[in-house]
């Protein structure tokens, strides 16, 4: 198990919350479907970082935190690359950016391009895109469709099966909110 400096951890996520939450609320961001400031999902998204860190041998904590904290920067608010650079290092703007779809490209291949350069960084990042699954894979917002809510659930089984080998805690909870996912993926005939 790797030896945490608590004090150093807290200093990090502090300066990764900080940064996201007001960029994020620059945008006036709230999570898809609820009143909720984006922030709570990338703490959410950190918590499960935080537990998976605790059931992995192996595990840069204080790296996937601010990870964590950071995925969705470059995707959602004005961020750059250049910034995420200057503020947090360029190891930890290149995986935020491994995290962020490329909208220069057709969006149904955007979660492959995604996932196929976060396998070609360590697997912290693998471990934060799971993660964030995880956390994404709640009570579907009301105005999606359907097909929106069965495919995102394709998705996130993309996602598993992609990330394998990357950090088995996550995946086994991945899994297990896919497969609770599935009751918002059938039609009930009345």
């Amino acid at each position: 198990m790797e030896k945490i400096n608590m004090s150093e951890l807290q200093t990090k996520y502090q300066k990764a919350i900080k940064f996201a939450a007001k960029k994020h609320s620059d945008k006036n961001q709230l999570i898809p479907g609820t009143n909720l400031p984006y922030v709570v999902h990338l703490s959410n998204v950190a918590m499960e970082i935080i537990i998976a860190s605790q059931k992995t041998q192996i595990f840069n904590t204080e790296f996937a935190i601010q990870v964590a904290l950071l995925h969705d920067i470059l995707e959602d608010t004005e961020t750059t690359f250049d910034e995420l650079v200057n503020e947090f290092g360029e190891e930890i703007a290149k995986a935020v950016l491994s995290l962020t779809k490329n909208s220069n490209i057709p969006k149904e291949q955007r979660m492959d391009d995604s996932l196929n350069r976060i396998t070609k960084l360590q697997n912290e990042v693998w471990a934060v895109k799971l993660a964030d699954r995880i956390t994404n894979l709640q009570v579907p917002p009301k105005h999606w469709s359907f097909e929106k809510i069965t495919e995102y659930q394709k998705q996130a089984i993309l996602i598993h099966n992609s990330l394998k080998g990357g950090n088995e805690y996550l995946e086994n909870r991945l899994w297990e909110k896919i497969l609770d996912y599935l009751k918002y993926c059938v039609i009930v005939k009345e």
